[in-house]
């Protein structure tokens, strides 16, 4: 990566979409130089639902972030979320040909290639295949095996696929702005950029960036992500539990969660009394601010239950020390943290960007978790020879096919290793 370079991420969600521009330089500083917020439209549970309302939410965002930086948008990174995307951990094995057996980066290529060879149906295709560990001889845990010596390379690979229609759908709200989409990357593995400590990542943590539709989970350890998954409950299951049971506009449903919800009733006075706008009553009506709070414990505790079953699923119990750390929109909810904490039995923080530069106001918070993350994703991913920009090659589609078809990178693999290996 140059000294300073510009990098622009999109985060398409479903109550809004956020656009930021921003310069990296070669430690990674982020200096934010255009932030653009768009209700968002279109989207439900990560989805693009409706596309004309999607392009322009999307061309909202991009608009103001370009007038804010007085920066042309050309290119981007996206963040994908939904329950379309699954995971699974894939070994991939190959001989090492060389007289001597030192290992260089082609042979780490092609072992990430042999990864990525797993059936799939047609409507799916892999967004990412992420090298866990290595391992030369039957040596496991290897962080980076170039120059060392061996005979057989396997690499164990945490490979995530996606509906290709889900992900289509995506790139098109941004390619008819006449935007290139660079690279699609999963929402939970940004905001695991923007919010994680590599402490947190070696010892054995998972990120919730829990968001209006979605709730999408990363567990990392030993440095390295280890699954990915995405939830289909979020913060506007609790706005319409709202507006059901108070009888209120989900707009007012909305307001009444930011403002005066909590996940601990019992934190709550008894007798305390809000204004909402309620059907029927012709104005605001008093309502008591412990029956609201009651309603955001339910689904709450339900969204937190669905975590720990994914959590028991897997068996990792024992695998998270650094415990959980929440993202997004609905980790600012008062007590959630505390909430999940009495209830999984483990240490839970709210994680929100740091170490930022430029225009940061109010984009330190949980919620720009993804969009922040993204930048740092980019920034990383600059370096990465495999997804080389050739001409004719004007997609991520197109480069990903190039790539996957010329693994001649040792030139700039090491440097993409450092990126992104513990």
């Amino acid at each position: 990566m140059s000294n300073q370079t510009t990098f622009v991420g999109i985060d398409v969600g479903s109550s809004k979409v956020s656009t930021l521009i921003a310069e990296v330089d070669e430690n990674y500083t982020t200096h934010v130089i255009g932030v653009g917020v768009a209700p968002g439209s279109g989207v439900r549970k990560g989805v693009i639902v409706n596309i004309d309302e999607a392009v322009r939410a999307v061309q909202d965002s991009v608009e103001k972030a370009e007038r804010v930086s007085g920066f042309k948008i050309v290119s981007a990174y996206l963040t994908v979320s939904g329950s379309h995307a699954n995971s699974l951990n894939n070994r991939g094995v190959v001989a090492i040909a060389h007289d001597d057996k030192t290992i260089d980066a082609e042979d780490v290529a092609r072992a990430i290639e042999s990864a990525r060879v797993i059936n799939l149906t047609p409507n799916r295709e892999i967004l990412h295949a992420l090298p866990r560990h290595f391992i030369i001889d039957g040596q496991d845990g290897v962080r980076n095996p170039i120059s060392m010596i061996g005979y057989r390379l396997d690499v164990e690979t945490h490979i995530i696929t996606a509906s290709v229609t889900s992900v289509q759908n995506l790139a098109k709200c941004v390619q008819q702005l006449g935007i290139e989409v660079d690279e699609l990357v999963m929402s939970p593995l940004a905001a695991g950029e923007a919010v994680l400590t590599p402490e947190e990542k070696e010892l054995g943590v998972l990120v919730a960036d829990i968001g209006g539709g979605t709730t999408d989970l990363a567990m990392y350890n030993e440095g390295s992500v280890w699954h990915t998954n995405v939830l289909a409950i979020g913060g506007e299951q609790i706005s319409k539990d709202i507006a059901v049971q108070l009888r209120t506009p989900l707009a007012e449903a909305e307001a009444l969660k930011v403002r005066y919800g909590h996940c601990r009733p019992s934190d709550v006075g008894p007798e305390e009394e809000i204004d909402a706008e309620i059907f029927g009553q012709g104005g605001s009506a008093k309502v008591g601010r412990r029956r609201l709070c009651e309603i955001i414990e339910a689904r709450s505790r339900q969204l937190i239950q669905q975590i720990e079953d994914e959590i028991k699923r897997l068996g990792t119990d024992d695998l998270l020390p650094a415990g959980l750390v929440l993202a997004g929109g609905v980790a600012q909810t008062r007590g959630l943290a505390e909430l999940a904490s009495e209830t999984l039995g483990l240490p839970v923080r709210v994680g929100a960007p740091s170490n930022l530069r430029g225009l940061t106001d109010n984009i330190t918070r949980p919620d720009y978790a993804a969009g922040i993350g993204v930048l740092l994703w980019a920034a990383k991913q600059s370096a990465n020879a495999l997804r080389v920009h050739q001409p004719g090659t004007s997609s991520w589609q197109d480069r990903a096919k190039h790539s996957n078809n010329n693994i001649d990178v040792a030139g700039k693999f090491k440097t993409w290793l450092k990126a992104f290996l513990p």
